[in-house]
């Protein structure tokens, strides 16, 4: 009889490839994942409306992501998430407009359909739904979104703020610098691409991450 241990070996490479494979689509990994590298845009995709050149809008120097605003667009993960906390460390150098968005779908376009949790300043934590998205709760307010439940988290522009975007199956809660501000529940998508909108401001990112659900347990 031929040794066994070859065959058992194989077998188990394989079946822990298929395992990593699948992480990025189902949910982060428990060591989590630090999607931006400090140098360049690897594991990120950019569109940009009227194809305009994304160079043009997007770079990155000292450690740091740079977006003029202008024109819209995005820059979105190649990988889907689900069943995680995406965690963005981000400032304005004026008032101005961004967002963040999860269970990004494709076709890429400006806007895809996907939950954005706003940015824009005076407003972090609203919630806008596009390409047919929506929650069971709490109900629509704005045209298509749910406002702040609870101001005031921000920092004034050139000063950092960290955005949270804690995604458990099919519900959102976002937390403005370490406080919760708003959530909706019911969503009828559960994962997607991450994104990072350029919409009319420059901001500044030097941080965006993916991690695991186990330190933020549910909040009513």
């Amino acid at each position: 009889m031929k040794p066994l241990l070859p065959v058992i070996s194989a077998a188990l490479l394989i079946s822990i490839s298929v395992a990593l494979s699948s992480c990025g689509d189902s949910a982060a990994s428990s060591a989590g994942e630090e999607l931006f590298n400090g140098r360049d845009f690897t594991g990120w995709k950019t569109v940009m409306a009227r194809n305009a050149p994304p160079e043009a809008t997007w770079s990155v120097a000292d450690g740091v992501i740079r977006c003029t605003g202008q024109p819209n667009g995005y820059l979105r993960t190649e990988k889907r998430y689900g069943n995680c906390r995406v965690r963005v460390e981000w400032r304005f150098l004026k008032p101005g407009n961004t967002g963040v968005m999860v269970f990004m779908q494709e076709p890429d376009q400006v806007w895809p359909r996907c939950v954005e949790c706003q940015g824009m300043h005076g407003h972090q934590g609203d919630f806008w739904f596009w390409g047919g998205v929506g929650c069971d709760a709490p109900s629509m307010t704005l045209q298509n979104g749910v406002p702040i439940r609870d101001a005031g988290s921000e920092n004034p522009p050139g000063e950092w703020n960290t955005m949270e975007c804690v995604c458990r199956g099919n519900s959102v809660e976002i937390l403005v610098n370490g406080r919760s501000v708003n959530k909706i529940t019911g969503c009828n998508v559960s994962s997607g691409f991450v994104g990072i909108q350029s919409e009319g401001a420059a901001i500044e990112i030097r941080r965006v991450t993916v991690g695991p659900l186990t330190n933020h347990p549910p909040t009513p």
